[in-house]
């Protein structure tokens, strides 16, 4: 193990500590209810951008293998902007709906209901907004790709060319068809269990998951292929 594997690692010990300790548990919470979308874009632009860097270190035994992390962590940031909103809309749409009886109203609250409403509201936010969410994110990932992650390359790249560089059977029959019913209904199921001010930040430990679980996914099918060539 290297130093700079420590580093990860003890930035990953910090993150959790800080949740642990008491206070400072509060004042991100606090922080998270006065300012929802700086605290959104931080979250998520750390630990999504963390979960890729760690993705890399096991792929290619490089943390910086990806070019243009600054942009990846910004667009990373913007993202969980738009994760602070459509987490809110669909919570309180799904309840709504339920209120107005078009969809099962428990009408009685404890685990079991709780349980069927984070449920029914991770259902429908991956079913409706996973999907465009992850298309734009591939769109992001592959302008920095080709403009090898140099700004002025990146504005260079053409609609065209990304459409054609992305692996579009590889993204629906997997990413779409496969991680939203096994990974992220059920994961989210979990999320809009935990209270408000915490659920961003579980969309950030999640996407380091899943970045863990892709990576490893891609390595043991390239393995696969080599045994077969």
């Amino acid at each position: 193990m290297k130093k700079i594997d420590f580093v990860f690692v003890l930035f990953l010990i910090i993150i959790i500590t800080l949740l642990i300790i008491p206070n400072t548990r509060i004042f991100i919470g606090d922080a998270s209810s006065n300012f929802p979308y700086l605290l959104g874009f931080i979250k998520t632009a750390i630990l999504a951008t963390y979960g890729e860097m760690i993705a890399s270190r096991i792929a290619t035994k490089n943390y910086f293998y990806k070019k243009g992390l600054i942009y990846r962590f910004i667009i990373w940031g913007f993202l969980g902007m738009a994760f602070v909103l459509v987490f809110k809309i669909f919570d309180q749409g799904v309840r709504a709906s339920m209120i107005s009886g078009l969809l099962i109203n428990p009408n009685s609250y404890n685990l079991l209901t709780n349980i069927y409403i984070a449920f029914t509201v991770s259902f429908f936010m991956n079913l409706i907004f996973a999907p465009t969410f992850m298309i734009l994110h591939r769109f992001t990932d592959t302008f920095i790709d080709l403009g090898e992650g140099q700004i002025r390359k990146i504005f260079r790249v053409k609609g065209k060319d990304v459409i054609d560089k992305i692996d579009w059977q590889g993204f629906f029959g997997f990413v779409v068809l496969k991680t939203i019913p096994l990974f992220w209904i059920p994961a989210h199921t979990i999320t809009f269990l935990l209270p408000e001010n915490y659920r961003i930040l579980s969309a950030g430990f999640l996407s380091i998951a899943l970045g863990l679980i892709l990576t490893l996914s891609k390595m043991r099918k390239k393995d696969i292929n080599e045994k077969l060539s």
